[in-house]
C-alpha cells in the first residue's frame, strides 16, 4: 500500500495525489505507523526529489514537490521521537536543499492537475530541518544560504500564493533557535537586499526573482515584528514562544534594507518595537 501511495505523489489526478496519497501518508507518519521504518522511508521519499529535476512546465514537478512535503513530515517525526541518526537526517537535508536550489518549476498550479506548490512544500521542509536537533549553528547557516540562493536565482515564476509568508515562517522557525549569530543573520539579509539593488532606477518589468525576494523580506519583517505561532500547540508552539534573542538587531537591519526595496520609502524612521 505504501509503495502505491508514494507513486501517487506524482499522479496528475489531484484527488489521488493530494486528497488520498498525501493525506494518508502524512496522517500515518504523524501517527507513528512508520516509526520503525523511518530511515528507509526518508531515503525512499527523498529519491522522489530527483526525477525530472531541471524541467519547467512539465508534470514531473508534482512528484518532486509532494515528495518534499512528505520528507518534511518524516523529519518532523524525528523531531518528536529523537530516534534518527544524524547522518540520515543530514543526508535527507542535503538532498532536499539540492533539490530546492535546482528546481526550476515554481508554478503554484499545474493546469488540469491542481496545485504543485513546490516553494510552499520547500518551506515545510526548511521548517522541519530548522527544528532538527541535528542542525546547529553551521547547519542552520547553510539553510539560510540555501534559501538566499533559491530566492536570488533568476526565474520567470513570481509568487502566486502565500509562498513569501510560508518561507518567512520557515526562517522565523530558524531564528527562534537562537543558534545563528546575529552578524551572520544580518549579512544574510544584506545579501538578499543586494539582489534588488538598483532595480527601481531601471526601466522595464521587475524580474520575478527580485519581486519574490522583496516579498519574502517584507513577510519576514512583518512576522518578526508581530510575532508568530504555529497554532497547534505542543513542542513547536513552545519553541516559538517569545521573540528571538536578536529580534531588535534583526528588525533594525530589515528596516534599513527594506527602505531600499521600493522608490517611495523615507530614508530612515524607527519601527515601533525596535528600541
Amino acid at each position: 500500500m505504501t509503495v502505491e501511495l508514494v507513486e501517487m505523489l506524482g499522479d496528475l489526478d489531484p484527488h489521488l495525489r493530494d486528497d488520498l496519497a498525501l493525506t494518508v501518508l502524512l496522517r500515518w507518519i504523524a501517527a507513528g505507523v512508520y516509526d520503525d521504518l523511518l530511515p528507509a522511508m526518508g531515503d525512499g521519499i527523498s529519491e522522489g526529489l530527483r526525477p525530472g529535476l531541471g524541467e519547467d512546465g512539465t508534470p514531473s514537478v508534482l512528484r518532486r514537490s509532494f515528495s518534499a512535503r512528505v520528507l518534511a513530515a518524516v523529519i518532523d517525526r524525528d523531531n518528536v521521537l529523537h530516534g534518527m541518526h544524524r547522518e540520515a537526517v543530514l543526508r535527507w537535508g542535503d538532498r532536499g536543499l539540492s533539490w530546492l536550489v535546482a528546481e526550476r518549476d515554481l508554478r503554484g498550479h499545474v493546469p488540469g492537475a491542481g496545485r504543485a506548490h513546490a516553494l510552499a512544500h520547500a518551506a515545510d521542509l526548511l521548517r522541519a530541518l530548522a527544528r532538527s536537533r541535528h542542525l546547529q549553528a553551521e547547519g542552520l547557516g547553510v539553510l539560510l544560504d540555501t534559501l538566499a540562493d533559491r530566492l536570488l536565482r533568476p526565474t520567470t515564476h513570481s509568487f502566486s500564493g502565500l509562498e513569501a509568508d510560508q518561507l518567512g515562517f520557515a526562517a522565523m522557525t530558524l531564528l527562534h533557535r537562537d543558534a545563528v549569530d546575529t552578524v551572520t543573520v544580518q549579512g544574510w539579509i544584506h545579501r538578499l537586499a543586494a539582489g534588488w539593488a538598483g532595480t527601481w532606477t531601471q526601466t522595464g518589468p521587475v524580474p520575478a526573482q527580485v519581486a519574490n525576494t522583496v516579498a519574502f523580506t517584507r513577510a519576514l519583517h512583518l512576522q518578526l515584528l508581530l510575532g508568530v505561532r504555529r497554532g497547534r500547540g505542543g513542542r513547536e508552539q513552545a519553541a516559538l514562544e517569545g521573540p528571538p534573542a536578536a529580534r531588535v538587531e534583526v528588525l533594525a537591519t530589515l528596516q534599513a534594507v527594506l527602505r531600499t526595496s521600493g522608490p517611495h520609502f523615507e530614508p530612515s524612521r524607527p519601527i515601533p518595537g525596535t528600541r
